[in-house]
Parts: C-alpha cells; sequence; structure tokens
C-alpha cells in the first residue's frame, strides 16, 4: 500500500498516523486496517499491535477511507479512544431563576483547542458558584461556556494542539472554567490531575474545585505554616470539610463554624479541632474561650457582610483574613485603626477567571505537595448525595436547602 496518513476523530489533524505497508482486511461486512506499533510514529511501542475499525463503510475493491466514527482498539484491552459524537446532552438554562430553570439541552460537542483535552465525564461536582451563576450573578467568563459545572472526572478522548498523545485514554479529574454538567467538556490539561486507583470517579469529580481552593487561600494567601489555628465557616461544606482535612494533614487545629449539633459533629468526625454551633454560641466568644484568648492566625470566611468585623474580633496579632464568598453580603464595616494597630491582613480571591497559567501553576503546586496524600488514600472528599445528570435541578436544590454534608455529584 505504501506510505499511508490515517486521521482518527472528528477533529482532523489531532490523530494522524503516519502508516507503511498497512494491511486491510474485510471482516464481518467492514474493512479492518491492521497498524503494527513499529509502523505508527505516533503510537509506535504503546499497546502493541493496533487496529483502526471502520464503520459503516461501503464494500469496495479498495479500502475505503476512514470515516469521522473510527475507533481506535488495543487487542485485548479495550477502547482506548471511541468515536465521538457531533452532539451531547448537557444541563443549562434559557434565563437565570431556581432550580427548575436547569433544563436538559442538545449542544455541539466542544472542540478542545490548543493546550486542551476533550473528557467524555463521568461524574461533575456541583458548587455553590454554580448556583449563583444559575441565579444570574455570577457569569461565566469570557470565552467559558454557559453550561454551569467547575469540576468533572472522566477519561481524555480527544487531543488539542501540542498534548502528547500519552494522556490519550487516562482518567482524570479536572478544574474548568464551565461546561461541567455534560457529557463532554473540554480542559486545559495543565489543570488536569491523573486518578488514581484509590478514588471512585465520583470521588474524583468531587476534589478540583475545593482542594484548588482550599489550597490556595489556606497556604498560598493566608501562608498557614505548622502549628497555627485557623478558623472555617461553613464547616461541613466542600470547602469546608476540605480545609478540615488539609488542616489535619499539615498539622494545623481547625476550628469550624457549622449550622446545628450534628453537623458540629460531623465536622469533628471529618477531623476538626472544635466545631462551633454559630446558631446557639457566639462563635467570637468561643473562640476565644477555646483559645484561651489568643484568637486564631487564620480566618478563612465565606460569608463577608457583617461577619468581617466579628472576624477580626477572632484573630491575633499580625492575623490573616481571607474571603473567598459573600454569601453574607458584598458590604462590610470594619474598625480601620484595629486593623492597623494589630497588623491584620484581609486579602480575597476568585478562581474561576484566572489565567489557565495560573491554575496551572497551581495545580503543578498540589500535585508536587498534597496529591499523594490523595493517591494514598489519606485525602478523599466526604460525599454526600449523587444525583443523574438530568437531575442537575433536585441536586441544586439540595444544596440550597442547607442540609447536606460533603459534597453533592453529578453522575453522566
Amino acid at each position: 500500500m505504501g506510505d499511508r496518513a490515517v486521521q482518527l476523530g472528528p477533529y482532523p489533524g489531532n490523530f494522524t498516523f503516519k502508516c507503511v505497508n498497512s494491511r486491510f482486511q474485510f471482516l464481518n461486512g467492514i474493512w479492518v486496517e491492521i497498524l503494527l506499533a513499529q509502523q505508527c510514529e505516533r503510537i509506535a511501542g504503546r499497546f502493541g499491535e493496533k487496529f483502526v475499525q471502520i464503520h459503516d463503510c461501503n464494500v469496495d475493491a479498495r479500502p475505503p477511507a476512514v470515516n469521522m466514527a473510527a475507533q481506535i482498539r488495543v487487542h485485548g484491552q479495550g477502547i482506548i479512544m471511541a468515536a465521538v459524537p457531533d452532539q451531547m446532552t448537557a444541563i443549562d438554562m434559557e434565563n437565570p431563576g431556581g432550580p427548575e430553570v436547569l433544563q436538559a439541552v442538545v449542544r455541539p460537542v466542544p472542540q478542545p483547542d490548543p493546550g486542551e483535552v476533550l473528557v467524555k465525564v463521568a461524574a461533575a461536582g456541583v458548587n455553590r458558584p454554580d448556583i449563583v451563576q444559575r441565579k444570574g450573578f455570577y457569569p461565566p467568563p469570557p470565552g467559558a461556556p454557559s453550561i454551569p459545572g467547575l469540576e468533572i472526572a472522566g477519561q481524555i478522548v480527544a487531543l488539542g494542539e501540542g498534548v502528547e498523545d500519552a494522556v490519550l485514554g487516562q482518567s482524570v479529574c479536572a478544574l474548568v472554567s464551565g461546561g461541567g454538567y455534560a457529557e463532554y467538556c473540554a480542559a486545559p490539561i495543565v489543570q488536569c490531575l491523573g486518578v488514581p486507583e484509590a478514588l471512585s470517579m465520583q470521588e474524583a469529580a468531587a476534589l478540583p474545585e475545593t482542594l484548588f481552593t482550599v489550597w490556595h487561600n489556606l497556604f498560598e494567601r493566608a501562608y498557614a505554616r505548622e502549628g497555627e489555628t485557623v478558623l472555617v465557616h461553613g464547616g461541613t461544606s466542600g470547602i469546608g470539610s476540605m480545609a478540615i482535612m488539609l488542616g489535619k494533614l499539615f498539622d494545623l487545629t481547625v476550628i469550624v463554624t457549622c449550622g446545628s449539633d450534628e453537623k458540629c459533629a460531623a465536622a469533628q468526625e471529618i477531623g476538626a479541632t472544635h466545631a462551633i454551633n454559630y446558631k446557639s454560641q457566639d462563635f467570637v466568644e468561643e473562640v476565644k474561650r477555646l483559645t484561651d484568648g489568643a484568637g486564631v492566625e487564620i480566618v478563612i470566611d465565606m460569608v463577608a457582610g457583617d461577619y468581617v468585623a466579628r472576624n477580626l474580633q477572632c484573630l491575633k496579632e499580625d492575623g490573616r483574613h481571607v474571603t473567598i464568598a459573600v454569601q453574607g453580603g458584598l458590604e462590610a464595616t470594619i474598625n480601620m485603626a484595629q486593623v492597623m494597630s494589630r497588623r491584620l491582613m484581609l486579602t480575597g480571591s476568585t478562581l474561576r477567571a484566572r489565567s489557565v497559567e495560573f491554575k496551572g501553576l497551581l495545580a503543578e503546586e498540589i500535585e508536587r505537595n498534597a496529591w499523594s496524600f490523595v493517591e494514598q488514600g489519606k485525602l478523599r472528599p466526604v460525599m454526600d448525595q449523587s444525583f443523574p445528570l438530568i437531575d442537575a435541578a433536585a441536586a441544586h436544590a439540595r444544596m440550597e436547602a442547607g442540609a447536606h454534608i460533603g459534597k453533592i455529584i453529578l453522575e453522566i
């Protein structure tokens, strides 16, 4: 046959294999092209003998052209890259509103841009920013899809330009800027982390948003150090439970606030040193009591509003206050003389709109410093409940009811 270039998948140019002396056979009514590993430049030596199965081809005396329904298969090892459809089921909304505005829709499967991969999604995490977006107060950043969903887990099925072939077929979890509530989602490869055997796909999907957020704010913005004490509001939320677990792994004393005695008990079971029921106790007075009047070095605040002034009362001199959400209001009134005289630091962050380069560096730091705990089973998300993708509205309703402990997941 001589040299022959074969293109696979719906993205011409992404999966081109130049093969020498390919052998064609007509099996079970379809043409099958046998590709020997040593003859294929971009898949050489990876899996041994391979073949491309070509579907829906007319019987012809000559080998047919490879169509877009091609599949890469490995003898004895199943499908490495399955055919990617043109369309997919996703969850989106026409107008802001309550959970009921989330509807199943048909959307084009995204094409991975340079540096991105296409993930066939197995599970997606549900997070508070998804709810804020659904209500119309947190629009996607420029270039991000309108489909909600900031974290996913699944299998890489297609590659954008510049991505190494070795990742094709790998199971990953990824932080994304949107698009997670769908059967397929594009993700920058630098924001992907391999799913270890210790985790299910549902658990893996529950990690990226909370792990990236807590790591950045607790260790990079608040500069948490071994032996320090941190106050975390929302102790049984996804963020709160992750802060507890990371704090315990890195020798921090973690005090949390929760809205019921049941949740306080759950937070302590997760690993919190102390848990305060903010509905029946004054958390400022309790923090002072628990620290013998010294206060804490760090506050991780998801409430803002009138909590900020109270949080500052909980801080030691040179304490650090980090705001990561504004569930209690956008504005706060504080005594700036107190900030100056006690040398307090106030900061905050959002992650979604940060650059791919920044998130990639953050992923590298997490992989270097914390991912071994995930691989060893020492760091795994606290799971609340899973819902089918089409029941995304019910998942949002559960989160808004405030009864959940840990992460809520959509299964695709």
